[in-house]
């Protein structure tokens, strides 16, 4: 019998986590999931669960080559931005990194280099500054966010210099930790860029979000050239090399497509992604594993939504209990 693959899946606890993993194991791959949270769901719908580290943990490292070896993983799949750096390190040990380059991922995830670096190649983005140089010539409403950050922590929409003051008072981060943003008015999507270390782009996936709370609860997919357009543009200047997510904004007056942040990883919205036809996650693991013309991508529809909810997952007590929980975290201890 053919050995599984196995797929390391990071962030179990995650609200995607439990469908993408059933998914991988739909698709014959064994997963090993792991958290920091000794009750993350998807610790017990993968084939082994792990208790893990922080990815700012200084032990991280060792402990993902621990895993590695002891259950034999070939590919790593993180969505955890604090692991995305030092994930790389396991590329030494012949493990599939499923990420885009790591100087791509790097930019990324300092928002105001992100900036200046598409700023540079000429491509269109919100004006942008650093909170500790205060808004200059950039107009109300104003948006304020951490340069290192997700799901809309510590961000603010504010319509005045008396809320701007009290909001960077107040806020948690320094002020060479914020940025300051022209506010594009317009409709937001967050998009889907499919593609391996070829560095062609395979598909992408434009969806309006309808409602966003911290992640996107509602979204549709939708057809437009000029995101196209723009997602190709930022390949071709920055060689992501992998998959990676747009978040933008369309304005309203000129339709021109800013974006705002760049995730380089799999969206939260991964899911409606594959509704529409397009499985980056299962696609993306074979090309990784057994070169491009092992996968074919085809075409995604139009007009799909989003409806994200809490679904409860139920197994039986004797599987909760037997189950395969390795703890490298010191989960009981002061971790």
């Amino acid at each position: 019998m053919k050995k599984k693959r196995t797929v390391l899946f990071t962030g179990a606890g995650g609200s995607v986590a439990p469908a993408l993993i059933k998914r991988l194991q739909d698709n014959g791959y064994r997963v090993i999931a792991a958290d920091i949270d000794r009750y993350a769901v998807g610790l017990y719908l993968a084939d082994v669960g792990v208790i893990s580290v922080r990815g700012d943990s200084p032990d991280f490292i060792k402990v993902m080559k621990d895993i590695c070896e002891e259950e034999k993983v070939d590919v790593l799949i993180t969505g955890v931005d604090e692991e995305l750096i030092p994930s790389f390190e396991l590329e030494k040990n012949n493990i599939v990194v499923l990420l885009p380059n790591q100087k791509f991922v790097s930019t990324c995830l300092d928002k105001y280099a992100l900036m200046k670096a598409l700023d540079s190649q000429g491509i269109p983005i919100p004006e942008t500054r650093l909170a500790e140089s205060g808004p200059g010539d950039i107009s109300y409403p104003l948006v304020v966010k951490p340069r290192r950050g997700r799901g809309s922590r510590g961000l603010g929409i504010l319509n005045r210099k008396a809320e701007l003051h009290s909001f960077i008072e107040q806020s948690p981060y320094k002020t060479d930790e914020l940025i300051i943003q022209e506010c594009i008015h317009g409709l937001e999507y967050t998009v889907s860029v499919v593609l391996w270390r070829d560095g062609e782009i395979q598909a992408v996936v434009p969806k309006e979000v309808i409602c966003k709370r911290g992640i996107t609860k509602l979204a549709v997919t939708r057809h437009n050239q000029r995101i196209n357009q723009l997602c190709y543009e930022i390949q071709e200047k920055l060689h992501a090399d992998g998959p990676f997510n747009v978040q933008l904004i369309i304005d309203k007056n000129t339709g021109k497509p800013y974006p705002i942040e760049i995730n380089p990883r799999f969206s939260t919205t991964i899911s409606l992604t594959i509704a529409s036809g397009i499985d980056e996650l299962i696609g993306l693991t074979k090309q990784a594993l057994d070169g491009r013309k092992s996968y074919d991508f085809g075409d995604w529809k139009e007009g799909v939504v989003l409806l994200r909810q809490n679904q409860d997952q139920f197994i039986t007590e004797n599987k909760f209990n037997q189950k395969k929980i390795i703890n490298k975290g010191n989960y009981f201890g002061t971790s």
